[in-house]
């Protein structure tokens, strides 16, 4: 796969591997479902973080279901962008567009009010 893919390509990457997903999911993902799926990508994330970090008691270095890495870390950030992509892709949002709109917005908010 491409690694300088612009956003609009890996949006479409990403639609065709949830069209996958879909063929092999018991039920049809309603956006319940995915709100629900994004809160327990985020909780992995934040437990790569803890971990990583070194805030939890340092038994839990040896348990499995601890095990911590910067690429575990960025495997798990990675699924919350997939879920994001498939959110956005349920209600019809241009991601891309929004971000740039949002960017464009904060940019203005820093020019109007400068430190």
């Amino acid at each position: 796969m491409e690694k300088d893919m612009s956003f609009k390509q890996l949006s479409m990457e990403t639609r065709e591997v949830t069209k996958e997903f879909a063929k092999l999911e018991k039920k049809k993902w309603t956006p319940e479902t995915m709100a629900t799926e994004l809160s327990k990508q985020l909780g992995e994330v934040s437990k790569q973080i803890m971990m990583l970090e070194g805030n939890y008691i340092p038994q839990r270095d040896r348990l499995p279901e601890y095990a911590h890495s910067k690429e575990q870390l960025a495997d798990e950030l990675s699924d919350v962008l997939f879920i994001i992509l498939r959110i956005a892709d349920h209600y019809k949002i241009d991601l891309e567009e929004a971000h740039l709109k949002e960017l464009e917005l904060a940019k203005k908010w820093f020019k109007e009010n400068p430190a």
